[in-house]
């Protein structure tokens, strides 16, 4: 492929029309006809996806292999579109002809086992050799000289952004293609801003670089984290708590749509999530675009609030829907849903229909409180479950259904305070500080975590912090707890990859609606031994002198966590004291002239008056 186009390729990409997309919706022989998709595309544009879906397959395969297993596909479908119907190649599914090119070239034993298979078992078996964990890509993904990468792209002599797109689409095998090719777009953008502005100066190409690159890689960062955590649900949990999920958020968005219009969006957009989180990317391309092609044709019983973004280019639409303002709710939409505890044949019903029943009720609650996060209908839904159970057992009273709507009560305002309180003390204690009184926290609830993961899960329940706290009450909870959901979904993959203990394993496992009350009830790891008491646990240099704040914050942070690992029993006056300790020693040495060896002298002896202090 010549990579000079690249950026003409990418944009070509942002802006293809949906309208060239079939009508027949989920038709199998169109949506896995090459001729068609080359079509829809254009020959640029099938280059670069293919170039990706190369690239994710054969992740330890080499940019020219990849750039020349996409030449050769785009060449076929080429003549597909053109007139070839009856070649049979033309007549193979997309996945099959991209494995068939695979299994054709040379120097992959990887996938000799996989090519000896027949479809669709040999699709599988590629699937499975998908990796996306850090450090299966040895070869460290450097960024290259500004000066030469400015050269580079100001001459077009080697595409860095092919470059990119290559190397971001082998280290995230199951990132949606639009995602790669958004991101490519900032990354050129980029490269044009910095290279043409900042006149040749090296530091101001560094400069340039640094301020700018982080707005590249979020969506990678971001789309990734919310894809992974999206398999991870349905991986865990299955397809019924995935489609609950997914029913509670559309009909929330959309309350104006009718059952049936929402139960159709959740599953299309259920069996899509099948298809990404297989890594049939071609599949997922696919059905999103169908599921958008529905959307944005069918605005007027859907939403009000979508115009601008059907307006959009196909890349933007999608991120675009998900982040639109739910649509008003019907005016005369009541404000109860009395008709599921009050009616007669309620129990016939349950017992008749009862996930449709059951999905029925989660449709009207949710398209009703807007001001409730996803999981906590769940949690309603699942509640309402729990009633029907018991009150339409033979013998059950007949007020039985109604004594539910005081659990029902008792549930909204656990959530409703727990959150509050929550923005209380981060309101009251700032970044830092509340980011500390999660780390004592979940250093006693997962002990066995390291002090990097425990930091790094912290901080991100802290930005959680700031960026939902400061919301009006309507929009607090549904922003509060499906961000920490996002944390609490990579503590359960990390549990998963590596056990935690048996605490995290049944919150993790049992139910993902009560997923967050489950983890916020844990306590301390009974089970846990405590670190001993070793010389190199605790240890105190002239760096603690530091000027950086965030440095010595970390630093604190690790002692922090040491020290409940060492006594997770620790009362909050005995951290009193011992913090105040170390912040005394700390100031004396970092006014001596040589702090060092002060702080080899002063440290053991403040660990000794710790210890005294913590067996108190």
């Amino acid at each position: 492929m010549n990579w000079r186009t690249i950026t003409y390729v990418i944009l070509l990409v942002s802006l293809t029309a949906v309208k060239a997309l079939p009508r027949s919706y989920r038709d199998i022989e169109e949506k896995n006809s090459i001729g068609r998709r080359f079509s829809q595309l254009q020959e640029h544009n099938f280059k670069a996806i293919a170039m990706i879906m190369f690239a994710q397959y054969a992740q330890g395969g080499t940019f020219g292999k990849a750039v020349k297993m996409a030449e050769d596909v785009t060449d076929l479908a080429k003549r597909c579109a053109a007139a070839a119907r009856g070649n049979p190649d033309c007549l193979k599914p997309l996945d099959r002809i991209f494995l068939d090119t695979i299994c054709q070239e040379e120097n992959f034993p990887r996938f000799t086992d996989c090519c000896a298979k027949k479809d669709p078992e040999r699709n599988d078996c590629f699937l499975s050799l998908k990796n996306s964990s850090r450090g299966f890509i040895i070869s460290p993904f450097e960024r290259p000289n500004v000066e030469a990468a400015c050269k580079n792209h100001s001459q077009h002599q080697h595409s860095l952004t092919g470059h990119f797109i290559y190397e971001v689409s082998r280290r995230h095998p199951f990132l949606y293609a639009p995602t790669i090719l958004s991101v490519a777009i900032r990354y050129d953008e980029m490269m044009k801003n910095c290279c043409g502005s900042a006149e040749g100066h090296t530091h101001n190409l560094e400069e340039c670089f640094r301020r700018q690159a982080p707005k590249v890689v979020k969506p990678v960062k971001e789309d990734g984290l919310r894809q992974e955590h999206t398999c991870g649900i349905l991986k865990k949990f299955g397809d019924r708590t995935l489609k609950a999920l997914k029913l509670a958020q559309i009909s929330q968005k959309f309350p104006k749509a009718d059952f049936v219009t929402v139960n159709k969006l959740v599953m299309d957009i259920a069996n899509m999530h099948k298809d990404c989180c297989r890594g049939d990317m071609l599949d997922c391309m696919h059905d999103r675009e169908e599921i958008l092609h529905y959307v944005c044709t069918n605005q007027d019983i859907l939403s009000s609030k979508i115009k601008k973004c059907c307006e959009k280019p196909l890349l933007q639409r999608s991120e675009c829907i998900v982040n639109a303002e739910n649509d008003d709710k019907p005016a005369d939409l009541s404000p109860h849903v009395r008709e599921f505890i009050e009616d007669k044949g309620i129990c016939e019903r349950f017992a008749q229909e009862k996930d449709t029943h059951l999905a029925r009720f989660l449709y009207e609650y949710s398209r009703r409180h807007p001001e409730f996060s996803a999981q906590m209908l769940l949690r309603i839904g699942k509640g309402y479950e729990d009633l029907l159970k018991e009150c339409c057992k033979p013998g059950a009273p007949d007020d039985c259904c109604s004594r539910g709507e005081e659990e029902l009560k008792k549930h909204i305002y656990e959530t409703e305070s727990v959150m509050k309180t929550s923005c209380d003390i981060y309101k009251e204690k700032g970044d830092y500080y509340f980011q500390n009184e999660l780390l004592m926290s979940f250093t006693k609830k997962m002990p066995q975590l390291t002090s990097a993961e425990l930091i790094k899960f912290t901080k991100q329940m802290t930005t959680v912090g700031s960026k939902c706290c400061q919301l009006s009450q309507e929009k607090l909870l549904p922003c509060a707890e499906e961000n920490l959901d996002l944390v609490l979904g990579e503590i359960c993959r990390r549990h998963l990859t590596d056990p935690i203990n048996p605490g995290v394993c049944h919150c993790c496992s049992s139910s993902y609606a009560l997923r967050r009350p489950c983890l916020g009830k844990l306590e301390i790891d009974e089970n846990y031994v405590p670190l001993s008491l070793t010389p190199g646990l605790f240890t105190f240099h002239e760096d603690l002198c530091t000027t950086e704040e965030e440095k010595l914050q970390h630093k604190k942070q690790e002692m922090l966590i040491n020290l409940i690992k060492y006594k997770p029993q620790i009362t909050q006056e005995q951290l009193t004291s011992v913090t105040a300790a170390f912040t005394a020693m700390r100031e004396q040495c970092c006014k001596e002239d040589n702090r060092e060896a002060c702080f080899v002298r002063e440290g053991p002896e403040l660990i000794k008056r710790s210890e005294k202090m913590l067996s108190a």
